[in-house]
């Protein structure tokens, strides 16, 4: 019997239809018309309080899920009441939307709105219900987050699917996967009469409970049915996984199509925003790339081979859902090109299939009339496939064959007859299926190119190569075929090496057709290839772009540097295929990208840690080369990326550390007494050199200086007590760690930290005040002039500033301009002597860039003889730690002539751009003397003009 309608329900005439739409009914719906007829009273009095004419908001839908819960004195019921209240509730609203449908008297969107609403509702309501009476058994489920903190565990509901988009139809299962933040257990305590559990228990039996709740057919019924498969790993896999493991299984064992999958995945109710962020920060990078991404057309290929193997042997060939031209192949269009176009385009990143064919439209994707037939196919499809579900509440995409109810189909959808429906059935499929088919059999075409990647022209192209390549590279290439490796190779791998050998004769041929340097690149591409074919998930990457493979190739005949950190870290080709280096994030998105990947990383896995840190580097830095081989940005702009990158990862590793060191030890008390805390942490790093001055290279170490504001006799909190200053040298050992120790990814950096007060006899950190001691009294001329480069990285705020007085007041000290200029001079000379070229050297016609005089050392020198000569008297000039704003400032004061400050610049940002390109090319910076002559004579010009003294070039 169905529970009383709530107090809230107007009283007055119960509904009365007309005749002609109870017949509309009966002819629509053996199913609801049932209803209609075994329980009026209660239908009657439904409609009375939600008229067939009227939509249903969200708030009533919860009211009514509250309302059809409760028991006789409006509490809460017991579950087998539960369940048989949200059954009636849910016989009584399909009633009433298979009615509002047969009478055209609701929206394709707002009856999918309407469905995926009462499934929200019910699975928040099932969540909460279930999650009550579990921690009234074990307690809340807890874990301890990054910053040591005990938190409450929470489930997130993610909805996929027709769900996930909100586009539900009559009769649709739901698809969920359970997510919860981390491994732990629960708070339960026996002497409150609750027993502690683990989480993964915890978690497991809250799904069971809402499985249960929702998909449990009784004698009442069910609400959803419940499908658990796309979880990872499937069926048999945990009812529910947290956070790691499911970033872990998106970078290890995430399938193509599972991309298309997670498009659609949505969070049900509400979750904490961290928690939320996480997830998204899981899925954006997994789903979307960040350019154009043509690896989604070999997925839509498998994912549709399969289900058309899956409608031939059904025999579903009447299938408007997965036959040809059915809601799935719109879907398939819809969802390659948000694949492949949703990491430029951020607007793609949509769920609902109508909303984002609208985008593709207006972005230019999609051609008009492609998008206006699309759309009204999709329309049309979607009001079949419910009409066709309402017959008897199936989960079915069928056309019947029973003769009654295609007359009645017909009849309910406004065709004359059966055969007018299926000859406007399949105008819309054939609209639907020619866009589809030309997707999924054509490959990514290069461009302004005829295919040439047929099998039928591979010998032709190869015969090509052969004619341009070498001797020597056509037995290097020769070698690679009958080489072991290749030979013991895998069928799957070798199945992929053959695919991606035409993409990669093509763009050998592209290459040398456009600058002649296919016998360059080739010998670094077959070094690649031997790093990839074991791992031949990046062949298929290469198979897959050829566009992208075309622009790969020059940049292996332009670096060795680039080709041997693809060969040594096969993961960084990703970056290239992806051409992600068309765009350079700034610090923030930098920032915003590493903070994501770590936010993967469980507080004690160290070892990944290190991975994401050091790939991190390796992608950014790599993107950084590749632009600078396109020569698309100023050597100003390229050094910004590298040193914003390297800031990026000095900041990460600090909170990472210090996190760390107070779980060990606790927190450290402040110079002054005050708190010590993650915001405030009474430490900064210092950078000095080409950190300091904001022109790091590829290959830069990092200049480091360490310094605290930490109480250095007194004891930390925890219950491993230790100084504040062995917390501040275990904190600058962690930070060391993180950085320099080699793994199988690398290094972070190098880290350099012989400019530390006293060298390498010096303690590793120093206080502030130690720091202003040290160079104000006992520091040499040398070490003042390192802290012209010197500036704060990160770290506290407090520790920060400081630092920048005692930098400002230290640089402002007075000083003679003979005393500067004597005191610089003999340091240029002493450098020139130990690491310029020799006398051989010279007079083979060599010149070093950098040590030699009239090179990068000389200017830098300059500078720095300008802020420490002049500081006192213009303050000003301590602002800045690089050379171009230092020369600028200069000239804004009037110190020199304006000329004479642009001179310097234009001869180190070219000096500069050389020393980029020769790290690029792997060549020394010893370089032919001839080629620069007029620069170094002018360097060498205004160092005497300016100190009064040539350096020796002998």
């Amino acid at each position: 019997m169905l529970p009383a309608m709530p107090s809230r329900v107007n009283n007055g005439t119960d509904y009365q239809p007309t005749v002609e739409q109870l017949q509309v009914l009966q002819t629509a719906s053996e199913f609801a018309y049932q209803i209609w007829e075994s329980r009026t009273v209660s239908c009657q009095t439904f409609l009375r309080s939600y008229p067939l004419n009227s939509t249903l908001t969200r708030q009533q839908i919860d009211d009514l899920i509250q309302d059809y819960t409760l028991d006789e004195n409006y509490q809460l019921a017991d579950e087998i009441k539960v369940m048989s209240g949200l059954r009636h509730l849910r016989t009584l609203l399909m009633m009433r939307w298979i009615w509002q449908d047969a009478l055209q008297a609701i929206s394709l969107e707002q009856l999918t709105d309407e469905l995926s609403e009462f499934a929200d509702g019910c699975i928040s309501f099932a969540k909460d219900y279930t999650y009550q009476h579990l921690v009234a058994k074990y307690g809340e489920p807890t874990f301890i987050n990054e910053q040591c903190n005990i938190q409450i565990d929470d489930m997130a509901i993610m909805a996929m699917g027709k769900l996930g988009a909100q586009e539900l139809n009559l009769s649709s299962d739901i698809d969920l996967i359970f997510v919860h933040q981390a491994r732990g257990e629960t708070n339960g305590n026996k002497a409150k009469g609750t027993r502690s559990i683990d989480n993964k228990r915890f978690m497991t039996r809250l799904g069971q409970g809402i499985i249960k709740l929702l998909d449990n057919k009784t004698a009442d019924g069910f609400v959803f049915r419940v499908d658990m498969r796309l979880r990872p790993w499937g069926d048999g896999s945990d009812l529910a996984i947290h956070l790691s493991a499911l970033q872990k299984y998106f970078t290890m064992h995430g399938r193509a199509w599972e991309r298309f999958a997670w498009l659609k995945a949505r969070v049900v109710g509400q979750i904490d925003q961290p928690f939320y962020e996480e997830i998204q920060a899981l899925i954006k990078p997994f789903v979307f790339r960040y350019y154009v991404d043509y690896s989604a057309f070999s997925a839509l290929r498998e994912m549709k081979s399969l289900i058309q193997n899956q409608v031939a042997q059904r025999e579903d060939l009447d299938n408007i859902k997965l036959g040809a031209g059915g809601i799935r192949d719109i879907e398939f269009i819809v969802q390659a090109f948000q694949l492949i176009y949703g990491g430029r385009h951020p607007q793609l990143q949509i769920k609902p299939c109508l909303q984002a064919m609208q985008v593709l439209c207006e972005l230019g994707y999609l051609e008009h009339s492609t998008y206006e037939q699309l759309q009204a196919a999709y329309r049309f499809l979607r009001r079949l496939e419910h009409a066709i579900q309402a017959i008897n509440d199936q989960q079915t995409q069928r056309l019947p064959h029973d003769e009654q109810w295609q007359h009645n189909l017909a009849v309910t959808l406004n065709f004359e007859n059966w055969h007018a429906l299926l000859d406007q059935l399949n105008r819309h499929r054939e609209s639907v299926n020619v866009p589809f088919e030309r997707m999924v059999t054509e490959r990514q075409i290069p461009d302004n190119e005829d295919t040439g990647l047929e099998p039928e022209h591979l010998d032709e192209q190869i015969a090509r190569l052969n004619e341009v390549l070498t001797k020597e590279n056509r037995e290097v290439l020769q070698n690679f075929w009958q080489s072991k490796m290749v030979a013991n190779l895998s069928d799957e791998a070798r199945e992929r090496l053959d695919d991606a050998y035409p993409v990669i004769v093509h763009a050998l041929l592209a290459h040398q057709e456009q600058q002649q340097l296919a016998n360059t690149a080739l010998p670094r591409l077959i070094s690649l290839l031997e790093a990839i074919c074991r791992r031949s998930i990046y062949l298929v990457m290469i198979a897959e772009n050829p566009n992208a493979t075309i622009e790969l190739i020059p940049m292996l005949s332009a670096s060795p540097w680039i080709a041997k950190e693809l060969a040594q870290y096969p993961v960084l080709l990703d970056t290239f295929l992806q051409q992600r280096y068309r765009h350079l994030p700034d610090k923030r998105e930098l920032r915003d990208i590493l903070r994501q990947q770590l936010l993967r990383v469980e507080p004690n896995d160290e070892e990944e840690l290190l991975s994401v840190l050091r790939l991190f580097k390796k992608n950014q830095v790599l993107a950084v080369a590749a632009s600078d081989v396109l020569a698309e940005r100023p050597i100003m702009k390229v050094s910004d990326s590298l040193t914003y990158i390297a800031e990026v990862v000095l900041e990460a590793a600090l909170e990472r550390a210090f996190a760390e060191i107070v779980n060990r030890y606790g927190y450290p008390i402040g110079q002054d007494g005050d708190p010590v805390t993650e915001a405030d942490c009474g430490f900064a790093i210092i950078g000095y050199g080409k950190l300091g001055g904001l022109e790091l290279s590829y290959s830069s170490d990092l200049d480091l200086v360490f310094l605290h504001k930490i109480k250095e006799q007194g004891m930390t909190t925890g219950e491993k007590s230790v100084s504040g200053m062995k917390f501040a040298a275990r904190l600058v050992q962690k930070l060391m760690n993180y950085l320099n120790t080699q793994t199988r990814d690398g290094r972070a950096y190098e880290i350099d930290m012989r400019l530390r007060p006293s060298g390498n006899a010096g303690m590793m950190v120093v206080s502030c005040h130690a720091f202003e001691t040290y160079q104000m009294d006992k520091a040499w001329s040398w070490e003042h002039q390192a802290l012209v480069r010197a500036r704060a990285i990160c770290g506290d705020r407090r520790v920060t500033a400081r630092f920048c007085d005692i930098r400002r007041d230290v640089l402002s000290l007075p000083r003679t301009l003979d005393q500067v200029r004597s005191e610089v001079t003999s340091m240029r000379i002493k450098m020139q002597k130990h690491l310029g070229t020799s006398q051989w050297q010279q007079e083979a016609g060599k010149f070093h860039l950098k040590q030699d005089a009239g090179g990068i050392v000389d200017i830098e020198f300059l500078a720095q003889f300008a802020v420490l000569a002049y500081s006192h008297e213009y303050p000003s000039l301590t602002k800045w730690s690089d050379n171009v704003r230092i020369f600028a400032e200069v000239a804004l004061l009037g110190i020199w002539d304006d000329q004479v400050c642009q001179d310097l610049t234009d001869a180190y940002l070219r000096i500069r751009a050389a020393t980029h390109q020769l790290a690029l090319s792997e060549q020394s910076l010893l370089v032919d003397e001839s080629l620069w002559q007029e620069t170094r004579a002018l360097v060498q010009s205004q160092w005497q003009h300016l100190m009064g003294v040539e350096t020796d070039d002998e």
